[in-house]
């Protein structure tokens, strides 16, 4: 599928547009359809993705795709310098991305798919196309199970999976996501030799994410000595997994060649981008710019995915009753994990009813001036969860939609 467009993208802009003339746009380029819908302002996406290489500084940019779930978007931002590859979530989904002309799949989890491996397996070219990702040799006696029948079969692809958390006090601290039980030299070198072993398989790449320190904002709004306390804990991990991941990489180096090292998130692109050892960052999320990622030091982007919802009712002096908004993100339940009502600015959750499954009320001095019918813009807590809710978004351009296209959810899909 071609980009959007052929034209390259254009830097972010000294002085963004104010949240008011953004609001204005937003509704002017709507003002054909009925809410609940969604939009992508192209300019802030293309922005975004600019920033993205920017920062990884001549470090090629592998997307992950559960951040975009939308596939012309996809092959919009790997259509731009700097970006190489996508991280997909699923099997599944790797080989559809496959099947769709994207040529260079990382699945960054490990599958129990069985009829996908037969797929993969049975598919040389989506097999020379996808790599699968594994942390246990137990993976790979799944795997080998489930193709067992498969004639004529095609080598698979392998990424191994190692753990990034920090674990100081002699382990009896634990910092990070609880991931992939591989955390030191001799448990990677003891996995990658079991892949080497197994006809059938190839050992191409290893993957470190270190989600503690690209997934955590280090400057969390009104809470500064959480913050300063934040920073240290990530500069003293960040240093303990550099030196970690540079001995796990020459250890796996010196029994299989590796094509690639992928490392980082959005929060974390230029500390990882910097390690010798890493040949590729993963990021997506910067791309949208959820609600989620908007307190990092080292980055500021621009809130590019947003949906509207309309009011449907005026209960009273300044509250008003927009339809839906019941959609939480994943992650530990919290306020932060619900939507942002985002434009107009100043409107927020009653907080007994906060985001509804059918409805939700808003309050504050806004919701005086909406009428009946107006748009609320809210922001996702996360990103690619909101295509999950929407069957299309609308790409705004100036103050116009220039095209509608599906997400994963609108193409018939939906891999988790």
């Amino acid at each position: 599928m071609a980009p959007l467009t052929a034209a390259p993208p254009a830097p972010a802009p000294a002085a963004p547009p104010t949240l008011g003339a953004d609001r204005s746009r937003y509704d002017r380029a709507t003002a054909h359809l009925d809410a609940p819908f969604a939009i992508v302002d192209l300019a802030a996406y293309r922005a975004n993705a600019a920033d993205l290489v920017r920062r990884a500084g001549g470090t090629p940019v592998r997307v992950a795709s559960k951040s975009v779930r939308c596939l012309p978007l996809l092959h919009e931002v790997l259509a731009l310098d700097g970006f190489r590859g996508v991280m997909a979530f699923t099997l599944p989904e790797g080989l559809w991305l496959a099947s769709e002309g994207i040529t260079d799949i990382l699945v960054a989890y490990p599958s129990t798919d069985r009829a996908g491996y037969r797929r993969l397996a049975a598919d040389a070219e989506a097999a020379a196309r996808v790599t699968i990702m594994i942390d246990d040799p137990a993976q790979l006696d799944l795997i080998e199970r489930a193709i067992a029948d498969v004639r004529p079969r095609a080598e698979l692809r392998v990424c191994v999976d190692i753990d990034t958390s920090w674990q100081p006090l002699g382990g009896r601290v634990h910092i990070g996501a609880h991931r992939s039980p591989l955390h030191t030299p001799e448990q990677v070198v003891a996995v990658a030799e079991a892949v080497t072993r197994r006809p059938g398989f190839r050992l191409v790449g290893l993957m470190a994410y270190e989600a503690h320190i690209a997934g955590v904002g280090d400057a969390p709004e009104g809470r500064a000595l959480y913050g300063r306390i934040l920073r240290a804990m990530q500069a003293g991990a960040g240093a303990e997994l550099s030196r970690r991941r540079a001995e796990i990489v020459r250890a796996v180096r010196a029994i299989a060649p590796l094509e690639f090292v992928n490392g980082g998130g959005t929060g974390s692109v230029e500390r990882t981008a910097a390690e010798s050892s890493i040949t590729e960052v993963a990021a997506g999320s910067g791309l949208f710019q959820p609600r989620l990622f908007d307190h990092y030091t080292c980055f500021r982007g621009r809130p590019a995915a947003l949906f509207a919802l309309p009011v449907v009712r005026r209960a009273g002096h300044g509250c008003v009753t927009v339809l839906g908004g019941g959609y939480p993100a994943s992650g530990v339940p919290a306020a932060d994990r619900l939507p942002q009502p985002y434009l107009p600015q100043g409107l927020s959750y009653q907080p007994q009813e906060a985001a509804g499954e059918v409805q939700t009320p808003l309050r504050g001095a806004p919701a005086d001036d909406l009428r009946i019918g107006d748009s609320v813009w809210f922001r996702h807590a996360k990103a690619g969860e909101l295509c999950e809710r929407f069957d299309a978004l609308h790409l705004v351009e100036g103050d116009r939609v220039v095209r509608t296209v599906p997400t994963y959810r609108g193409e018939g899909h939906t891999f988790l």
